[in-house]
This record gives C-alpha cells, structure tokens and sequence, in this order.
C-alpha cells in the first residue's frame, strides 16, 4: 500500500473527502517523513506540528457535519518563509529578520486555505531569495535530495527538496529569475512559473513597495510531483485578491488551439546532455501528434540582455544597500560574481529598455499565436555544483549564460513549465520547459502531461546520503 504522505495531492484529497482515511492520519504521515528526511536535506525550517495537527482535526470536523469542501481539503502542503503567514516570521532566509512575524497571511497562503490545504510548514531559501543555489546564514544549506552535491535549486531550494520527497504533496514557489522552475529542474519534479497578473501577491511585512522590475517580472507558484498537482495547485492559488492591483482575473482554460498543435523547438546551443532530453521530448511531443519544428526564437539574446540590464539596474539601487547591510557571505559573494558580468543602465537606458520590453513581448505574443507553445531548456546546462556561485566572476559568467532561458520568460511574463525528463549518470536530473502564450498555463500543463506520462521520473525518492 502507498504511504498517505507519497500520494499525490489529487489521491489525498479524495480519501479524505470520501472518509477513507481522515486528514488527521495525512498530516500524521507528513510530520513523520519530515522527521525522517530532515536531517539528510534541512528543506523544511519550522514545522509546527501541533498547529497542524489541529488544523487537520478541523478538515476532519468539517467532513463529518458534511461541509462544501474545498478542491484541496485537508492535503498538506508548504510555504516558502519568503512570504506571509500569519504568525510566523518572514526571514526570507536573513538573520535579521528572524523576528519579523506576519501579522496575516499573504493571498497565496489564504488562498490556499480556502481551497482546504493544511500549510504544514516553512521551506527555506537563500539570503533574499537571491541565488540559485538555498544556503544562508540562518537556516543553513537545504541539500538535494536526488544528489547532495548538486545544488537544489534556488531560491525555491527548500520547496523542491520538500515536496521532491513527500513533505507535502504541493510546495508554495516564487520565481523572478527561474525560482519555481530551476529548483524543480534540479530534483526532478514539475514546477510552473505563471503568467504575470495570474497569482495574486503581498506581503504586508515589507516595508515600501518592490521595485518596479521586481514588480513585474515576480510571480508566485506551485512545484509538485505531478504535473495534475500543479493544476490543483495553481487553481488554488490563483483567486482574487483585492491586495495585488497587477491581479488579473483571466480563466485557467480557455479554448484550445486546432489540433494538431505547432509546437516551437530550439536547444539553444544547450550541452549535450541537455540538448538530448530535449530532443527526446520533442520526440514524445511528435508521437502524440503534435507537429515539433526546429526554429530560431524571436529576439532571444537581446531579451536575456535587457532582464540582466533591467534587473542589474534596480539592483544598484535597492538591493546592493540592503545586501551589505543585512546580506550573509554566500550572498554577497554570488551578487558580486553577477555584478562583474552586467553594467546597470543609466536612466535614459532603463527606460528605453522598459519600452523595448513591450517591443519583444508583442514578437513573442505574435509568435505564439502562430504556434501552441515553445519546446526549449530549462538550464542550458544540467543543475550545478553546490556552490557554482562562489566563484566570482568566472561562476557569474557561466551562471548567467546557462540561465537565460529561464530568465527571458521572466521579462516577458510568459508562462513556462518545468517537467522531468530523466536522470543521467550519477543522479543528474534533466527536464525541459514549455512556454506558451499569456494566461496559457493549460497548454503548458496538457503538453506536460505527455512528456510526464512517457518519462516515467520517479517521486517521491529517499534522500541520496
């Protein structure tokens, strides 16, 4: 028989809304594989689970007097310490902000709760969610769980690892540079980066509005072990809320583009390995029906340079005084090795470059009506060293290099999935990432599916020693 906690979020919430078992036992599971799997990757920072329990008991109370239940009633899941949830601190992975206790719950959390999930604990994340790799000084490193020397990815680190091993059936993501999709990369689950407006976001403890930049290139998402969890995930999260103005109330599915679907290819120069998932999937793609063509995308380069320009820029300004101020080493070390790379603009650059957005975007948005989606890495490079980031300029260069497909998407506010393809030699994973028009998260997630189904990547996994 399956364990409670390895069940997908789907097959949870329907033993609990059938009474087949009660989410009391679920979350019990839970808290169990926490403590068996905590100590070999440190992905989860505070569980509480005497809270949890008692939410649990609440699921439970309200089967029993035959309630309306939400699509995730009672199904576990975690949140990234990022963001708001009443009562706990918003460390946001800096010692400094260790006693920063949330008031009230930021909407992806509340609107979680209204679907019926059981927040069961916080994931950790770098220092400011600012590298691709989950260390810092307060929290300590989160390992990956499919190959410790491996980065887990970052800044959704600790979410990857959690959910990659069954703490929690769907984990709480937020990406401004590839934060959902990279980490799911790197062990091996799906993630999904939204479309700008589709989640809404805030945080009541910051103190002044985020940058411009950040306002429109950040989004809020799931990761799970199964690209279905995603879509209960993301229906859940998606909800109004009044607090986003950016919030956009688009549906989740739409009409569905003629069959068959023109699926757009392109390895971009990727490595070897890489390029190889990438080819299988098209092949899978091509099986299914849909017709796979190898072509050029629209303005690549010159999109991946405005995101480091754009995103250099508001950094000098707000995020270099906070980062000497409040920022651990491993931080101020990764931010040095990028800001060796790329110049901030000056301000008649930045504005132009915020004009040239909409330019490349318009190409991509006629590019995409032409086509269902785009078939292309995640990483140019399978998931780094632990540590890549430490090395300067040269780690800089070559992070920056291999992140650009994820990044690109950021600047346009596409939406792009994550999806696991396979591991090579030496628990290396591999995946590949789908993109589609704005508000078409359902074609990224239906193509998903169809790679998911003939991959076959296992999870949740035991954590590698």
């Amino acid at each position: 028989m399956t364990q409670l906690w390895a069940l997908s979020a789907a097959a949870q919430a329907h033993a609990i809304r059938t009474r087949s078992v009660s989410a009391r036992e679920v979350v019990s599971a839970v808290l169990a594989r926490h403590a068996a799997t905590h100590r070999a990757i440190n992905a989860v920072i505070e569980m509480r689970a005497d809270e949890a329990l008692a939410a649990a008991d609440a699921a439970d109370a309200a089967v029993a007097r035959g309630e309306m239940l939400g699509p995730l009633h009672g199904v576990p899941v975690t949140i990234k310490v990022n963001i708001d949830q009443a009562g706990y601190a918003t460390t946001n992975g800096v010692v400094a902000f260790k006693d920063q206790i949330a008031a009230g719950d930021s909407p992806v959390v509340a609107n979680l709760r209204r679907a019926g999930a059981i927040p069961m604990g916080r994931t950790n994340t770098p220092a400011f969610s600012y590298r691709f790799f989950t260390d810092n000084a307060l929290h300590g490193r989160t390992l990956n769980p499919r190959n410790p020397a491996l980065t887990p990815g970052g800044s959704s680190g600790g979410a990857s690892a959690s959910v990659a091993v069954g703490v929690g059936s769907i984990a709480h993501g937020n990406d401004l540079g590839g934060s959902i999709r990279y980490p799911a990369y790197a062990v091996g689950v799906a993630g999904i980066r939204p479309s700008f407006g589709r989640v809404p976001a805030f945080n009541g403890t910051s103190p002044e509005e985020r940058p411009i930049t950040l306002q429109m290139m950040s989004v809020q998402g799931p990761l799970a072990r199964t690209v279905g969890d995603l879509r209960l995930g993301l229906d859940a999260m998606a909800q109004p809320d009044a607090r986003d103005p950016w919030y956009a109330p688009a549906p989740l599915d739409l009409p569905l583009p003629p069959r068959p679907w023109r699926i757009a290819f392109s390895t971009l120069g990727a490595d070897a390995p890489v390029a190889a998932a990438l080819r299988q999937a098209a092949a899978w793609l091509a099986d299914a029906g849909c017709a796979v063509e190898e072509i050029s995308l629209p303005r690549f380069e010159e999109a991946a340079e405005l995101w480091r320009g754009l995103i250099m820029t508001e950094g000098d300004r707000a995020m270099v005084p906070i980062i000497e101020k409040y920022g651990d080493a491993g931080l101020k070390a990764a931010y040095g090795g990028w800001a060796a790379n790329v110049s901030p603009l000056d301000a008649t650059a930045f504005a132009v470059g915020l004009a040239k957005r909409t330019a490349i975007w318009r190409e991509w948005s006629v590019f995409l009506s032409a086509y269902a989606a785009a078939l292309l890495p995640v990483s140019l490079e399978p998931p780094f060293p632990q540590d890549l980031d430490q090395l300067g300029a040269e780690g800089g260069a070559r992070i920056l290099r291999a992140q650009a497909p994820l990044y690109v998407f950021n600047l346009l506010g596409l939406p792009g999935l994550s999806v696991p393809t396979a591991t090579v030699h030496e628990a290396i994973p591999l995946g590949v990432q789908i993109v589609a028009a704005r508000f078409r998260e359902d074609i990224c997630l239906t193509l998903g599916e169809i790679i998911e189904a003939r991959a076959g990547v296992t999870a949740p996994i035991d954590p590698v020693s």
